[in-house]
């Protein structure tokens, strides 16, 4: 990934806090045909030795079983925050016009080795702390308990768990910094008549990198 210094986070809270807030990753592996993409929800969780890793489930069917097989390494690249940047938001413009259209974005890159877990009470755990995390904001969460224990049962023999190891955390943070902080604010302003959920998220971001 490009990351010029100005865009680059280094603080692993942050990206550890945009993986639990974005947690659907594309899962980025080598098959036998070339690069493989999946879609995956992916949780933070700790290992035996305290070490902070990704766990994740597929179905059985799923080929990226293979793809571990052939080479274990993967990159999970986890979207934040995007919104779409016009120059008509830009302050300069008036004085200048020297200014054009971007995307501000948010995104963190992890890279590292997987495993697969065939373990019954590992899955059943990483099914329920995923169901929990996505639920608990919820006024009557759902709940594994809530569905018969051997449907339960049936869809576990299904699926797989597996764990990354981290190896590498990169984010990019490309909300306006490299811009001066008239426009900053202009573009936090514009967003902010925009009114759209998307926008006004684009908006804090701007607005906290000022």
């Amino acid at each position: 990934m490009y990351l010029p210094k100005h865009f680059e986070e280094t603080s692993q809270q942050l990206l550890f806090d945009l993986i639990k807030a974005h947690p659907l990753a594309t899962v980025v592996t080598l098959s036998e045909s070339g690069l493989n993409a999946n879609h995956i929800p992916l949780m933070i969780a700790e290992n035996e030795n305290g070490e902070k890793v990704l766990r994740g489930h597929v179905a059985r069917a799923n080929p990226i079983l293979n793809d571990i097989g052939l080479s274990p390494s993967t990159l999970l690249v986890f979207q934040g925050d995007e919104h779409y940047i016009t120059p008509s938001w830009y302050a300069t413009k008036k004085e200048t016009e020297k200014v054009v259209p971007t995307w501000n974005y948010v995104v963190v890159h992890v890279r590292g080795k997987m495993r697969v877990v065939e373990d019954a009470a590992w899955l059943h755990k990483q099914l329920n702390d995923l169901t929990v995390q996505q639920e608990s904001s919820r006024d009557q969460p759902w709940s594994l308990s809530d569905a018969p224990p051997e449907f339960i049962e049936q869809i576990k023999k299904a699926i797989v768990g597996f764990e990354v190891q981290i190896e590498s955390l990169v984010g990019k943070w490309k909300v306006s910094q490299n811009q001066p902080q008239v426009n900053r604010e202009s573009v936090a302003k514009g967003l902010e008549q925009l009114a759209t959920d998307s926008a006004l998220r684009m908006r804090e971001w701007v607005k906290r990198q000022s």
